[in-house]
């Protein structure tokens, strides 16, 4: 019996086949997780300029609210409750004066309003949200969480509660 040397060749055709399968697989594979690892980033920003935006605008009508609630000689205090955290992350708000809020291009140049800043630590999120009062502390910040939203000698603070 005579052996055809192409016969010989068939077995390293089955195999760098199957090679070359496992390394097309594997890059798709890495491909697939880079660009779901970026998709999970992208939606986890948007999930905390969300959260942030919500959490702003309810913060901005409670400090209305102990603005309305107290006179020129009178103290008030209210604590709030707040989420600790946005998209897992800290957040830090601060109150800013109608010049800083216009150069931070909030809302337009016409703006006549102080505003929050509320900054997500992790999630390169930052937001701003108008105050419809001025006469908040410039530069007054804390954490998120409990809050306590005080008035006094007709200026309004914020400072962590407890």
């Amino acid at each position: 019996m005579k052996i055809n040397p192409r016969r010989t060749d068939r077995g390293t055709s089955i195999t760098i086949t199957h090679v070359l399968t496992i390394g097309i697989t594997t890059l798709l594979i890495a491909a697939l997780l880079t660009s779901s690892g970026t998709l999970l980033e992208t939606e986890t920003e948007r999930s905390a300029e969300s959260s942030l935006e919500t959490i702003g605008e309810r913060l901005a009508g409670e400090i209305e609210s102990v603005d309305r609630m107290a006179t020129d000689d009178e103290t008030v205090n209210v604590t709030a409750d707040h989420p600790r955290t946005v998209a897992n992350s800290r957040y830090n708000i601060e109150l800013l004066d109608k010049d800083k809020c216009r150069d931070a291009e909030l809302l337009n140049d016409s703006t006549e309003n102080d505003c929050l800043r509320l900054t997500a630590s992790n999630a390169d999120a930052e937001v701003y949200v108008p105050v419809a009062i001025d006469n908040l502390e410039p530069n007054d910040s804390a954490f998120g969480g409990s809050l306590e939203i005080s008035k006094e000698s007709g200026k309004i603070t914020i400072e962590r509660a407890g």
